[in-house]
């Protein structure tokens, strides 16, 4: 009786924190974003004046597009590498996991400033090489995501079966393990996803126009549309991962449907 009720006040607790620190805040915000004209009366003004503005759907377009090279970029580096480390190179895998925690140690002026002068040429002055550096701060959380995925199969057991059957490595990354590990691949570009979308400070500091530093200008110009921006994006963003959750669950049950 003692644990159960010690149980029951933590999560009561635990209910009571989170709807003080956010639930109420963000409820709030979303009814002030509602206001109209001087704070009187209720409307869509606010947000009907942030889809009029210049650059919204142009930035939003951008980010989207962004994200999702940065997503596929990251799983084809990634994936094929946890395999090797998880199959051949476990003494390797100590060096990758320091490597991939860089992005969490160093600045990021640091990262901004000094990778766009490493890059190719052709690259600097476009806005595609901010996939590069999406992919590179989500690398902490992919590693993770993946590594947690392929301990959780027989990756040895699947792996010798399939190149007994006669597939190449190729083959057997795509056909044998990739289904085995889809759990950890949309976990890692749900990440992925979600850390390049709201990405400030690089996109800032090199100067490039997406969603996120769009807003921080736009919201300058009218405080009851910045809150509008906020509650946008917030539900935005929610609505865009919800979506890739279910369509990860979707998969996974059509696969255990055709197993």
């Amino acid at each position: 009786m003692i644990q159960k009720s010690s149980k029951f006040i933590l999560i009561s607790a635990s209910v009571i924190v989170s709807t003080l620190l956010f639930v109420i805040p963000l409820v709030a915000a979303s009814i002030y974003s509602f206001k109209g004209n001087q704070g009187k009366g209720y409307s869509f003004a606010n947000y009907l004046w942030l889809m009029h503005q210049d650059g919204f759907f142009q930035s939003l377009v951008t980010t989207l597009k962004l994200a999702i090279l940065a997503g596929a970029l990251n799983l084809i580096l990634m994936v094929p590498t946890m395999v090797f480390l998880n199959l051949k190179g476990a003494k390797f895998k100590p060096l990758v996991d320091f490597l991939c925690i860089l992005p969490l140690i160093i600045p990021v002026v640091s990262l901004a400033i000094g990778a766009q002068v490493s890059m190719p040429s052709i690259l600097q002055n476009t806005e595609y090489e901010l996939v590069f550096f999406y992919v590179v701060i989500s690398l902490p959380f992919t590693f993770r995501a993946l590594d947690n995925a392929l301990q959780a199969v027989s990756l040895n057991t699947l792996v010798e079966a399939s190149r007994n059957l006669g597939a190449t490595w190729f083959r057997t990354i795509v056909k044998v393990i990739v289904p085995s590990i889809k759990s950890g691949i949309f976990s890692a570009m749900f990440l992925t996803f979600a850390l390049s979308i709201g990405e400030y400070t690089i996109t800032s500091l090199l100067h490039w126009d997406t969603f996120s530093t769009w807003t921080v200008v736009a919201g300058q110009q009218n405080i009851l549309g910045a809150i509008a921006i906020s509650i946008f994006s917030f539900v935005g963003a929610i609505a865009l991962l919800t979506i890739i959750a279910l369509f990860s669950n979707k998969s996974k049950k059509l696969i255990e449907v055709k197993e």
